[in-house]
């Protein structure tokens, strides 16, 4: 279990895999200056809820894994971060999708249309 980190105060345990994915998109929007809300589930441990920060090129991030080597990448799970990242719930952590299968449009708009049912812009 590995953990990201935000302005050395709010973190979070993430899988070392969804981390690494997480990682990519966040950087690749941060390289374009596009900033963007990032959102998760607090653990019960810790009185559960929901934290969401604002990530910006000023921010100091820490993506820290617990493994050596890095999993392997799925791309649509890649492209699936990147979408609803772009949506205007920002980026939480979605499922991921078959890597040998590419996502159609529907599945889009379906995990869209999902965060937005829920209202709070965050989906398991």
């Amino acid at each position: 279990m590995g953990k990201f980190i935000y302005e050395s105060g709010s973190k979070v345990e993430i899988e070392d895999r969804a981390l690494t994915h997480l990682q990519l998109v966040m950087t690749s929007k941060l390289r374009r200056g596009e900033p963007f809300a990032f959102s998760w589930k607090e653990d019960m441990s810790i009185g559960g809820g929901r934290t969401t920060v604002w990530v910006n090129s000023g921010s100091s991030l820490v993506f820290k894994f617990v493994g050596s080597r890095q999993p392997s990448l799925n791309r649509n799970w890649i492209e699936a971060l990147a979408f609803v990242a772009n949506g205007p719930s920002g980026l939480h952590l979605v499922p991921e999708p078959d890597a040998t299968t590419a996502p159609t449009k529907s599945f889009y708009e379906d995990r869209r249309r999902a965060t937005e049912e829920a209202g709070h812009g965050h989906q398991d």
